[in-house]
């Protein structure tokens, strides 16, 4: 599974532009991350952002891979505010759930000698009716502070909680900071 999320990942990115493929690292993870921009695939131009995200996150003995899609698209009346909303597809060991999920990132106002700095915070929830084989419920909130240090390469760091709640107990499978580097294409 972990060959195959990987080489699609670099497939997928290399077949259309604004696309992006990340790593972010710890002392104890580390997670690979993959963005494919579908409006580019479709030449679709107006209104919403369609956008495939893939991850895998590998912890001390635990891994966890996610697909998900979402429609973002900017708020009117807040410069520099994107808000997303989708669903994705969540599986670890005995595990599986699909939660929604919101998303906001905000492109800080900041003159043009400093770079490009973005906030962003999200959350994905799967109660019990989303959630299958062993699980119960799942939750997962980020935040996130990225930087374009250089022409599409980003530096990031940020905050990780990932609760994944079985019906023999409950589980915080990640709770963790991380710092990371994000190449655009």
């Amino acid at each position: 599974m972990k060959k195959l999320l990987i080489t699609t990942l670099l497939l997928s990115s290399a077949l259309s532009a604004e696309n992006s493929i990340g790593l972010d690292i710890n002392n104890e993870d580390v997670e690979i991350l993959g963005s494919v921009n579908l409006n580019t695939l479709a030449n679709y131009a107006d209104g919403t952002t369609y956008i495939l995200d893939a991850s895998y996150l590998h912890t001390d003995g635990d891994n966890m891979s996610s697909v998900g899609i979402s429609g973002q698209n900017s708020l009117q009346g807040i410069p520099g505010l994107t808000l997303a909303f989708g669903a994705k597809v969540i599986f670890a060991s005995d595990f599986m759930a699909v939660p929604l999920m919101a998303k906001g990132i905000y492109t800080l106002p900041l003159n043009d000698n400093i770079p490009t700095t973005s906030l962003l915070s999200s959350f994905a929830y799967a109660p019990s009716v989303l959630t299958f084989r062993d699980g119960d419920s799942y939750s997962e909130f980020r935040l996130e502070a990225d930087m374009e240090v250089i022409s599409n390469v980003h530096l990031f760091t940020g905050y990780r909680n990932i609760d994944t709640d079985y019906e023999a107990g409950d589980q915080n499978f990640n709770d963790s900071f991380y710092g990371g580097l994000k190449l655009s294409f």
